[in-house]
């Protein structure tokens, strides 16, 4: 029973109000239902808060992008911050993400105190997405949370700021955090603000022996971050390059190969020569992404006494497209050492220029090895 008219006409509207929302799901009526649903105003507004409590992904957005064009929804939705399941909590926080109002802050501050670690870090989220700059010192307690996906929500969020003075912060997260995740979250971080003031931070990361031990893959998004640093990151590396720790050195070959700064490439010709074959082959393989500039540089390490450095030079030049390549890789098929002259058959076959056709029918021929002579039968069918 309606208490009064009013009462009568505000349960009619949010009944019209939920028959649009159920009409958000047909792909038909879902441009005009939207359209409606915002004129309707603050009449649609809880109906659409309570719609949030469904399992559908996608109609979810659709809410939470209605609500964030209603102005009047703003006072509801804090209101639930408050008040309603942790799941429509959470929900109705990302509304401000969208509709970034800055009378919601206070709030999404109190939000990041909650007991629900779904809601804290979507609040860092939304109050980073709003952009006020005083609130970045509240973020950092965040940093610490007992839970793994707010400590990345709280790097993501200082980080969009790209505010060099939070750079210490998101640091000690790279350097100390337990959890890779939430470290890679961090290294990213700093990738992305592009900041010279980022790199000292990142170089500090990459000789830090957490990193050493996780698979190469976990330590590609560190890598990946100093790579985006561009240009500005190429002296560091070329240093890192003479670093006393094998992995450190491996790194800084691959990343400066990627970057393929003309600074870099002298360095990279001595790192072929390192003791250490790791990075003797991340060197081969990096000076080979410079192409024919360093194709003097690995043929000079072909004439290495050690058999790695002349396998390492061959795999190095066997990527790079350069008619001088194959006569090289040729020459090496006479090589003493039978793992090098393996990798120069691997190499000549891949690579599948005539010039080879003959060389490699010789060994074929060959009787004195055939282990050798067998591998070539196959790999030419």
């Amino acid at each position: 029973m309606y208490n009064s008219p009013m009462d009568w006409l505000s349960g009619s509207k949010q009944g019209q109000a939920k028959k649009l929302i159920a009409q958000l799901a047909d792909m038909t009526k879902r441009d005009q239902s939207t359209r409606e649903l915002i004129k309707m105003g603050d009449d649609a507004v809880l109906p659409l808060i309570n719609a949030l409590q469904t399992h559908d992904l996608n109609l979810i957005l659709i809410y939470q992008h209605i609500l964030a064009r209603i102005p009047s929804a703003s006072p509801h939705l804090i209101k639930t911050l408050g008040t309603a399941h942790p799941i429509v909590r959470g929900r109705a926080v990302e509304v401000f993400s969208i509709s970034k109002d800055k009378s919601a802050i206070p709030a999404l501050l109190e939000a990041m105190k909650g007991e629900f670690f779904t809601v804290r870090s979507r609040a860092a989220l939304a109050l980073s997405a709003i952009g006020d700059v005083t609130i970045i010192p509240a973020l950092f307690p965040l940093l610490k949370d007992n839970d793994d996906e707010v400590r990345i929500a709280a790097c993501v969020a200082i980080g969009k700021f790209r505010e060099p003075s939070t750079f210490d912060e998101i640091t000690n997260v790279l350097l100390d955090d337990l959890k890779i995740e939430v470290r890679q979250a961090a290294a990213k971080v700093l990738g992305e603000t592009k900041h010279p003031a980022a790199i000292p931070f990142l170089m500090e990361a990459l000789r830090d022996s957490f990193w050493w031990y996780e698979k190469e893959q976990s330590a590609q998004v560190l890598l990946t971050a100093i790579e985006g640093m561009g240009l500005a990151v190429v002296e560091p590396l070329i240093e890192a390059l003479a670093d006393r720790e094998v992995t450190v050195r491996k790194y800084a070959a691959m990343v400066l190969g990627n970057l393929r700064d003309v600074r870099a490439i002298e360095e990279l010709g001595m790192a072929v020569y390192d003791l250490h074959h790791e990075v003797s082959q991340a060197a081969a393989e990096a000076l080979a992404k410079f192409g024919a500039p360093a194709v003097s540089l690995l043929s000079e390490a072909l004439r290495h006494p050690e058999a790695t450095v002349r396998e390492h030079a061959v795999i190095g030049l066997a990527k790079i497209l350069d008619a001088r390549i194959v006569p090289l890789l040729i020459e090496m098929l006479h090589d003493p050492d039978r793992v090098v002259k393996k990798q120069a058959i691997l190499s000549l076959v891949e690579l599948k220029d005539p010039r080879a056709d003959a060389p490699l029918r010789e060994i074929v021929n060959d009787r004195a090895d055939r282990e050798l002579s067998m591998l070539v039968k196959q790999l030419l069918g």
